[in-house]
């Protein structure tokens, strides 16, 4: 058994095409979309279009929950301009979405933790900057989740790690948006250094869970242009470098 686990796509439809068209040469069983899939200055019409047209597994992030249930008013501008975007069609797609599932008998799937879509699994937010979560971290978000993969999203940030109690968590990373900041809980920024797409392959062999941590380019200067023209120079930033100079 092989899949692809793709996660925080942000509307950056030729990114998650190029990603796409990667794992088509080679080759997966299934494909699993993480969540986070729309919000941003880019495509989210058209990335949404596109994925509904998809026999993968989708799961809402954070992003989707907040499109759906907080008033446009409430919309920081990266939701607002998604939700601006989107017809019914899409809206009522995006509300069919599970916030987490589980895939087979031994795949637990979700955006953050199991407990929150808001929460990095792999990584810890202290008062002056982001570190890598310590295993006794990681065990703690998990909760009972006993599976011997889990599948989560939400930091952009490309990791596998495996827990001394022989389970697999692995973060693909992010297809659309390789920077960003944020305030909660505390203000950090979070950077890759590449402009590339990132996605994951997990694989079952004879006895346990491993993956692959996929670096894809993509023709990423014209999304960053697009960001730019629609007042994003953060976007801008991160999606031509991998960076946050905003």
């Amino acid at each position: 058994m092989r899949i692809a686990l793709v996660s925080d796509i942000h509307g950056n439809l030729p990114a998650l095409e190029a990603v796409v068209e990667d794992i088509g040469r080679r080759g997966v069983d299934a494909v699993v979309n993480l969540g986070d899939s729309l919000s941003g200055p880019l495509l989210p019409r058209e990335t949404a279009q596109f994925l509904m047209a998809r026999d993968w597994l989708h799961l809402a992030g954070n992003h989707e929950r907040q499109l759906l249930t907080l008033p446009p008013r409430e919309h920081g501008a990266s939701d607002a301009f998604a939700y601006s975007q989107l017809t019914s069609t899409e809206l009522a797609w995006l509300a069919s979405l599970p916030p987490h599932a589980s895939f087979r008998d031994d795949v637990f799937l979700c955006h953050g933790t199991p407990e929150s879509d808001s929460e990095y699994f792999l990584e810890t937010v202290e008062p002056s900057h982001v570190r890598p979560a310590t295993p006794a971290e990681a065990l703690r978000r998990l909760g009972s989740v006993g599976a011997a993969l889990i599948a989560s999203g939400h930091s952009h940030v490309p990791r596998s790690v495996r827990l001394p109690n022989g389970q697999l968590i692995v973060n693909p990373g992010s297809v659309g948006l390789q920077a960003y900041d944020d305030v909660l809980p505390y203000p950090h920024v979070i950077a890759t250094g590449s402009p590339d797409a990132r996605y994951a392959i997990v694989e079952r062999n004879a006895s346990t869970w491993v993956s692959a941590l996929i670096s894809v380019p993509y023709a990423h200067e014209a999304m960053a242009a697009l960001a730019l023209s629609r007042q994003r120079p953060d976007w801008a930033s991160a999606l031509a470098t991998g960076y946050l100079s905003v």
